[in-house]
Formats: C-alpha cells, sequence, structure tokens
C-alpha cells in the first residue's frame, strides 16, 4: 500500500502542477481568438468599399442590407474580440463570438466547397476554442476575476 500512497502523492502533485498553467492557457485562448478575429475586422476597414462589395457579392447575408451587415460585421469582428482578451463579460462576450461565428459559416457559402475546406475547419477551431472560454469562463488572468474578486471576495 505505501506503493499505491506514493504514486497518488506524485498524481496529485503533478495535477496541481498542472493547475497553476489554466490561466495561462485560457489567456493564450483569448489571445489566439483576438488575433483570427480582430485583425479580420481590421483589414475590413483599411478599404471600406471593398468590404461593403464582400457583402452585397461574396457573403449571403439575408434580410439585412449590404451596408448594415458590413458595419455589424465589422464592429463585431473589432469590439468583441477585445472584450474577450481583457476578459470583460468573457462569457457574454464568448457566446456573441460564438453565435458571430456559426453567421459566418452560414453566410459564406465558399467555405462548404473544397477550395474553402481550410477556411472552414479553421472556423471550426475557433468555435471549440471560444466553446471552452463559455463554458469555463475566464481564469485569474482577466478583469472578470478582477472586478468579481474585489466586489465579492469569492475566489473562482
Amino acid at each position: 500500500m505505501p506503493i499505491i500512497r506514493f504514486l497518488l502523492k506524485i498524481y496529485t502533485g503533478g495535477l496541481r502542477l498542472f493547475h497553476k498553467f489554466v490561466p495561462v492557457l485560457d489567456l493564450g485562448i483569448r489571445l489566439w481568438l483576438f488575433k483570427a478575429f480582430f485583425f479580420s475586422g481590421l483589414l475590413k476597414t483599411k478599404d471600406w468599399h471593398s468590404t461593403v462589395f464582400l457583402f452585397e457579392n461574396e457573403y449571403h447575408v439575408p434580410i439585412i442590407p449590404a451596408e448594415i451587415a458590413a458595419i455589424l460585421g465589422t464592429s463585431f469582428e473589432l469590439v468583441l474580440p477585445c472584450l474577450l482578451l481583457l476578459g470583460l463579460c468573457s462569457r457574454v462576450n464568448a457566446c456573441l463570438l460564438f453565435l458571430f461565428n456559426i453567421a459566418i459559416v452560414g453566410c459564406y457559402p465558399y467555405l462548404w466547397t473544397p477550395d474553402g475546406l481550410n477556411g472552414l475547419y479553421q472556423h471550426i477551431t475557433w468555435g471549440l476554442l471560444i466553446a471552452v472560454v463559455m463554458v469555463y469562463g475566464p481564469s485569474q488572468l482577466s478583469l472578470d476575476y478582477l472586478i468579481k474578486k474585489k466586489f465579492s471576495g469569492y475566489e473562482y
């Protein structure tokens, strides 16, 4: 039995060590998502005429006029990733970004072609990473954590 206790001690020590890296992993996920979405939005602001052209001809956004869809899409890509990176209202922002990601996949038919599969796989990966933030919430490296700790004394 002493060998089992020894192995359990090593195992639990390893788990504690891995647990210390959770905030860094969470921040890395949020940084990766920021990079993917924010820079896409930033690119859209460089040439607004081309952006509107894409929304008129390439992206098939139902109901909403192309100009409004371009403004909303670009705004979402610029604002939501910033809030997510800071860890402010993280679960709400992750949920909105998740729905936005689904809308992108649904409105961009090219992703469903053989040539667009790599883009589709990227969106699936981003969706999974966003889901991690939605389910687990932000860790200690977030404004949500600092605000919650300051005003409620509650530790995650």
